[in-house]
Parts: C-alpha cells; sequence; structure tokens
C-alpha cells in the first residue's frame, strides 16, 4: 500500500489525538507502517544520492561507511561491529554538563548510582576485586566500553580496574565531554592501559578549551578520536575550527546519527522525522549532514577515519551481537525506544510541502473510513 502523504496526514493527526493505551485495529496500523515505508523510501533515496558522490567511500564488511586511512578505523568499533561485541562497564552516574541531545536528559540528577565501590559490567553488580573471578569464567569479549555518565568526575576510580582488564588483553575505549581532561589523567590512562578516548565535542560545540584537551590526551593516548551526534551546532562548529581539530593528531571522528527517546525528542519538536525500520526514531537531517561531512574529508583527503555511524550501523551491530550470543536467526536486540509511536512527531514531515512521496495511491477499500 502506497498512502497519499495527503492521506498520511489525516491519519497521523487523529492518531496522535488518542489516548496512549488505545490500541490500534490492525488496518490502522497498516496505515501507520505505509506511511513509515514511505517516508523512509524518501530518506533512502537521498542517502544514495549522497552516497554514490563519495568517492572514496568504503564498507566494512558490508556493516557500515566510513572514508579515510583504513589504518585508523577504531578498534574499538571493529569489535563492536565484527568481534563480541562491545561490553558496557558502568560506573559514574553523574555528568557536569547537560546536552539537548542526551538519552538521559531532564533526569540527570535522578540516575540511579551503581553503588558504592561497584562497577556494572553485562548488566551485573561486581566489586572490583570479582573481576579476576568474572575473566575466569566468562570468555572475555573483544572490546568493552566505559559509559553512563562522565568518567572523569571520578576518573581516579577508573585505573585499576583499566589496568586488570587491559591485562586479560581486552581493548577498552572511554567516552568524554572532555571537560575535565587533564594532562595527569590523560598520562594515568595511558599508563592503565586505556586504548581509545573518544571525545563527544558536540558536548561543548566545539569549545577551545575541549579541543586543547584532546591534543593533551593525543600526547599520552595512542587512539583518540571524536564520536558525537551529528547536528547542525556540531556541523557549523566543526568547519568554523577544522584545521585546529584535525591538528590535534586525532585518528577518527564517529558520526553518531542522532536518534531520539522520550527523554530528548521534546528538544527537537517540529523537526522532520523519520523513522529506520520501526526502530530508532531521528532527525531527517542528521544522517544527510554525516554524509556531508564524509564527502568534505574525502574530497580534502584527511588523513583519519570519518565513520558513517548510522541506524543502519547500529541494526548491524545488534545482529553481530546477537550471532555472537548464539541467538537464533534474525534475532537483533535492535528496536524503537519508545513504548507507544509518538505520531504527534511525525505530523511536521507530513505537513512539508518539500517532503514528497515517491509514489502514490488511493488508500484501498475499508481503509478510508476510521475503523
Amino acid at each position: 500500500m502506497k498512502i497519499s502523504k495527503k492521506d498520511a496526514y489525516k491519519w497521523f493527526k487523529f492518531f496522535a489525538s488518542l489516548p496512549e493505551d488505545e490500541q490500534l485495529m490492525a488496518k490502522q496500523q497498516e496505515i501507520v507502517y505505509s506511511t513509515f515505508a514511505q517516508i523512509e523510501e524518501v530518506i533512502d533515496k537521498r542517502d544514495a544520492e549522497l552516497m554514490a558522490d563519495i568517492k572514496g567511500i568504503k564498507t566494512l564488511q558490508n556493516r557500515t561507511y566510513y572514508v579515510g586511512n583504513d589504518d585508523k578505523f577504531p578498534n574499538g568499533c571493529k569489535s563492536c561491529l565484527l568481534g563480541t561485541g562491545l561490553s558496557a562497564v558502568r560506573k559514574t552516574n553523574k555528568c557536569n554538563i547537560e546536552c539537548k541531545f542526551c538519552y538521559n536528559y531532564g533526569e540527570l540528577d535522578d540516575i540511579a548510582p551503581v553503588g558504592e565501590g561497584m562497577w556494572e559490567i553485562g548488566g551485573t553488580k561486581y566489586y572490583e576485586k570479582d573481576i579476576d573471578l568474572l575473566l575466569s569464567v566468562h570468555k572475555k569479549p573483544t572490546g568493552i566500553s566505559y559509559v553512563y555518565l562522565e568518567p572523569f568526575m571520578e576518573i581516579e576510580k577508573y585505573y585499576p580496574v583499566i589496568k586488570k582488564l587491559h591485562n586479560a588483553g581486552i581493548h577498552q575505549h572511554m567516552y568524554t565531554n572532555g571537560i575535565l581532561v587533564t594532562e595527569e589523567s590523560s598520562k594515568q590512562l595511558s599508563e592503565s592501559g586505556l586504548d581509545e578516548l573518544r571525545f563527544n565535542l558536540g558536548a561543548t560545540n566545539c569549545s577551545d578549551k575541549v579541543i586543547n584537551n584532546m591534543s593533551t590526551a593525543r600526547r599520552y593516548i595512542k587512539n583518540v578520536g571524536i564520536e558525537t551526534p551529528m547536528t547542525p551546532e556540531f556541523y557549523k562548529s566543526f568547519f568554523e575550527k577544522k584545521k585546529q581539530i584535525l591538528d590535534t593528531g586525532i585518528s577518527f571522528i564517529n558520526c553518531a546519527e542522532l536518534h531520539l527517546n522520550p527523554n530528548n525528542i521534546e528538544n527537537y519538536y517540529g523537526e522532520n522525522m523519520y523513522i529506520s525500520r520501526h526502530g530508532y526514531i531521528s532527525p531527517v537531517w542528521s544522517h544527510e549532514l554525516t554524509l556531508k561531512f564524509m564527502k568534505a574529508a574525502d574530497d580534502e583527503k584527511w588523513d583519519i577515519v570519518v565513520h558513517d555511524c548510522s541506524n543502519y550501523t547500529k541494526f548491524a551491530r545488534g545482529l553481530n551481537l546477537t550471532e555472537k550470543e548464539g541467538k537464533w536467526f534474525g534475532a537483533n536486540d535492535y528496536a524503537c525506544e519508545f513504548p507507544v509511536i509518538p505520531y504527534e512527531y511525525f505530523i511536521p514531515i507530513l505537513k512539508d510541502k518539500d517532503f514528497k512521496f515517491l509514489s502514490e495511491e488511493e488508500l484501498p477499500s475499508g481503509y478510508m473510513e476510521r475503523i
């Protein structure tokens, strides 16, 4: 069914008016899915056109796309997409700033602590002394990442754990907004065995302080890069400071397609949005900006990797993860992060006169009336 944009708009206005707990009937669900398919078809066509214009685009076993120096493709991403996955290690439940794209936006003061002296690994709580037992029982992963929320708020607690996992031969990378990174902490992380430090440069809108901290970290840690959601603000600020940023000696830039959840979606109200494979909901501009960013990197031959960490990549990541876990054929943990589809947020793209469906049909008999 190729629903028309006009009919889709009318129906979505109706769906948005319904109580959240009201279930749609089967034919109404078909209308929703037809609308999503129509929108996604346009997005896919636009993306294909933009990708065709990137002469040096490459693929990592068809699981993601990138441009640049193959030797600088981050091993943390290879672990995620090709290895035994990426186990998240959680410790710090606080952050020193609040970003409008943060998945915990509006609830940073209410994030539950992991526990005094404890670490969360694979959803289970461990004391540092328990890690030896964990390593002796479980097959070690190809990589782990330190997430949740800003580790440099208590970075001194991380050094012994990083050293223990480094001695076990596990690749480790850490995320930070970069504000609190110092020469001493960079040196200590390097000596402990951290393999990659990833700066969310968009969190501070490419502040000079964080750019300088990236240079500092690079003097001690071999693989320093940027991983940040691709937004218009980051795109603009990056190119205003492009030379300054590239001169820090970073190895890679992971351009994450911004996907939204119930905490942060309100900050993007009114933007054109789409849903990818009935999973992640994203503003249309995020991936388009990434592809334009990659084209600039390719045309100008930046000596780094620029990686397209898109919704497609997240889908491939889920497949790799479930395969390595021995789950059934087709299993994937990639899914929509909303308990109920937020129909209201798709009305702007259906109202946009410049966004046209590729083909349209009249609704079949039995789908015209509200059932």
